[in-house]
């Protein structure tokens, strides 16, 4: 393998969301944020939630908070208490969904700015050879997704969970199943709009402030604030086949999945977790994925052993059998024509792929997981991308998303992972795992 294509093994639980942005201005006890001409509002009470965030560990007050309805909110905010001089050190905060772990989000007697009031803007997609879709940073992937939809497209690189603001991931980097493919949301992104520390809206691309372009981007807030983006799209499947096998052993798990990333024909997510003493697991899948062979399903226990679980999907539409019949039936008629590859056929220069069961199996064949732990399911694509949402609201139901998530996201380089597993999943887990711990496999070149 290149060195430049050396795949990462990233160990990663959650995203920093929304990070704080600190700059050095000046504050005095007589300065009014009233006094700046903005089309949002200002609030000094009732201001708890932004004291919060995902993580719950850490709780301070913000003295103020910005509901920006206009990009030239954020930036009047940001210039004029810049000009006030650097005799303060006052902090401001980008806060989207509260999503970050250690308190990032939050102002403590500085300002927070609540971008998700620059959500609900219109969102502007452009379809042709290279679609994009124009939003606000304060916008929800849910709802780009939806948006997108509507004209068959969808962004390329996703999170495991997409009630997030645009500006919030992309301040950080936006790792999920499909980045081992398209690189992290980071590097699908073609163009933003920054509001700088010194309060100037800026736009930026690799080809224009390339510098302040990739400096935001997985920036964490250090050098501006994201307010919109133009984010790169591609045709939306329908549905995917969802797939889950499980390993006893980590080295051979991690083997499959720098396997699968490195494949040229392969599957369209991959990702994995680590499971602890957990006996009942494959039981529970029964309710939404269907076991290969259900009765070597049935004798499979854990026995308190450590298992690694290795998630993949396959992309596929119900209808492109029926279509790809017609195409072929149209092109023998052109060129009498008596055999057509059904794998891909070009048709106005876009691709339509036929992905049998049998290539699901071919890639299967690859791999050396235990026979009787593969379980499949099929179910809608955006049934699929918003899957932790659904376990978010079962487990509000139960009071249970409230609580401390003291998370760590670390990538870990594939020199070191056999070790690291070695430490930590054969000892340290063993005795104190209480959350998910999720495996991303990443190839270093996107």
């Amino acid at each position: 393998m290149k060195q430049n294509n050396i795949p990462l093994t990233a160990l990663l639980v959650f995203y920093y969301m929304l990070i704080k942005f600190k700059l050095t201005l000046c504050f005095t006890p007589s300065s009014s944020l009233l006094d700046i001409h903005v089309q949002g509002h200002f609030t000094f009470d009732g201001n708890e939630f932004a004291a919060k965030d995902f993580g719950n560990q850490f709780h301070s007050l913000p003295w103020a908070v910005l509901h920006p309805k206009k990009v030239s909110d954020v930036a009047s905010t940001i210039k004029h208490i810049w000009q006030m001089g650097p005799a303060s050190t006052l902090t401001v905060a980008a806060r989207g969904h509260g999503h970050s772990l250690q308190g990032q989000a939050q102002a403590p007697q500085g300002i927070v700015i609540n971008m998700e009031s620059l959500g609900g803007q219109e969102m502007q997609v452009h379809k042709g050879k290279f679609p994009y879709v124009d939003v606000s940073a304060g916008e929800l992937w849910i709802n780009i997704l939806h948006e997108c939809l509507k004209f068959g497209l969808a962004p390329k690189s996703w999170t495991d969970y997409l009630h997030l603001t645009v500006g919030g991931t992309l301040s950080n980097a936006g790792i999920s199943g499909q980045a081992f493919r398209h690189g992290p949301q980071i590097s699908n992104v073609h163009q933003l709009e920054v509001v700088t520390g010194k309060g100037e809206v800026v736009v930026c691309s690799e080809e224009k402030n390339a510098d302040l372009f990739h400096g935001v981007l997985g920036g964490l807030g250090q050098f501006g604030i994201i307010t919109r983006a133009r984010i790169s799209l591609e045709p939306a499947p329908k549905m995917v086949k969802w797939i889950r096998i499980l390993y006893s052993d980590f080295s051979t798990f991690a083997r499959d999945q720098e396997h699968l990333i490195s494949a040229e024909k392969t599957f369209n997510y991959v990702e994995g977790l680590v499971i602890v003493n957990r006996s009942g697991l494959v039981n529970n899948w029964r309710s939404s994925f269907n076991p290969q062979d259900p009765e070597q399903a049935n004798q499979f226990v854990s026995d308190g052993r450590t298992l690694f679980c290795l998630e993949l999907t396959m992309n596929f539409n119900p209808d492109e059998d029926t279509n790809i019949d017609k195409v072929r039936h149209k092109i023998n008629q052109l060129f009498n024509i008596t055999a057509i590859n059904k794998k891909s056929i070009l048709i106005s220069n876009s691709a339509v792929f036929f992905k049998p069961m049998q290539e699901i199996e071919s890639l299967l064949s690859q791999l050396s997981y235990i026979p009787s732990t593969l379980f499949a399911s099929e179910i809608p694509y955006v049934k699929f991308l918003d899957r932790v949402h659904i376990a978010e609201l079962s487990l509000r139901t139960k009071g249970l998303w409230d609580l401390p998530h003291p998370w760590l996201n670390l990538l870990v380089p594939r020199s070191k992972i056999s070790t690291f597993a070695e430490g930590v999943f054969g000892k340290i887990l063993t005795d104190t795992n209480n959350g998910p711990v999720l495996v991303y496999p990443v190839n270093k070149s996107k």
